[in-house]
């Protein structure tokens, strides 16, 4: 049984993760959380230990009593406009949290990693479409953090052959999970479908599109959007991946095609049959124009098959949790 330990696994994306963990049954699992956007409720399986990752000490303490096996890292700061106003949240919680984290694990022999990256780090590609290969040219400070973290692992890996990492750069993740059992619960969400949703239930009065002008069919975004229950699926492989003996490796996570915000937002209105009230607003800073994965090498590289790519499905899971909440 593998000693396993999840940053942020209170939250959205760290908690559907867990869930899978916890029913496999075959895991010793510690969540480690602060609850600034996680919530208890989401933890479903495993120990909760409620800590600061800048506390250090603690955080020794915890993996020299622990002995864990591997880190799964998802207590990253997220927010794109946020990060752009506010860089220094984003340089001490994403660069400097990390790059102490990675020292324990060093410190104590904990050589399997798993890291929340995001597309984010490609910036405006000519076609906005994303392999591993393509250049990263982020364009905000939540991209430029997350990427200084890949270099971290990489560095890692290059100097310390015994360590091995899966970086993970996720599209955009949606949904709930499909039993509705666990969902997004991020406090102040700027997530696209969440935002629908709380306008379709009244959460919200209108919801804004940030943006009409852009080099797209129909002015908007467009974005590859990908159920979080199959990118839990990814992690959960990754872990198997890593514990079998793999090496380090780099995984886009889409479905490769895109929608754009208005297209989301009619997807909306269909599945939820309410005409909700939505504005046109300014762009905002930091975001791309368009983001789409080429998402082959996560099939071959660790077994990885989606089961829920259909923006229905992903709207409808959110939209109930949403009801439900």
């Amino acid at each position: 049984m593998a000693k396993i330990l999840l940053t942020g696994g209170a939250g959205y994306i760290g908690s559907h993760v867990l869930n899978l963990l916890g029913l496999d049954g075959s895991h010793e699992i510690t969540i480690l959380d602060n609850l600034s956007t996680g919530r208890k409720e989401s933890v479903l399986f495993g120990e909760l230990i409620i800590e600061n990752l800048e506390n250090t000490d603690a955080i020794d303490k915890l993996f020299k009593e622990k002995n864990f096996d591997a880190c799964l890292h998802f207590a990253g700061s997220i927010v794109v406009p946020e990060s752009v106003s506010n860089p220094i949240k984003y340089y001490d919680n994403n660069t400097k949290n990390t790059y102490e984290l990675l020292k324990i694990c060093h410190k104590y022999g904990v050589n399997n990693f798993i890291f929340s990256s995001t597309a984010a780090v490609y910036g405006n590609t000519p076609d906005g479409i994303c392999s591993e290969e393509t250049a990263a040219t982020p364009l905000n400070p939540y991209g430029k953090t997350k990427y200084m973290t890949e270099w971290m692992l990489e560095d890692f890996s290059h100097a310390y052959p015994d360590f091995n990492y899966v970086i993970f750069r996720y599209f955009n993740v949606a949904g709930a999970n499909i039993d509705l059992k666990i969902g997004q619960c991020t406090p102040d969400a700027t997530h696209l479908i969440k935002i629908a949703a709380q306008t379709i239930v009244g959460k919200r009065e209108k919801m804004a599109i940030f943006g009409d002008d852009y080099n797209t069919p129909d002015g908007t975004c467009i974005r590859d959007y990908i159920h979080v229950d199959d990118l839990a699926q990814a992690h959960v492989d990754g872990l198997n991946y890593l514990l079998k003996g793999g090496k380090s490796t780099r995984l886009n996570c889409g479905y490769g095609h895109g929608y754009s915000v208005k297209e989301v937002i009619a997807t909306m209105k269909k599945v939820s049959g309410i005409d909700f009230k939505v504005e046109m607003a300014p762009r905002r800073d930091g975001d791309a124009e368009k983001l789409i994965s080429k998402a082959l090498k996560i099939r071959d590289v660790i077994g990885w098959v989606p089961k829920y790519d259909d923006l229905e499905t992903i709207c409808k899971t959110a939209l109930e949790w949403e009801k439900k909440i």
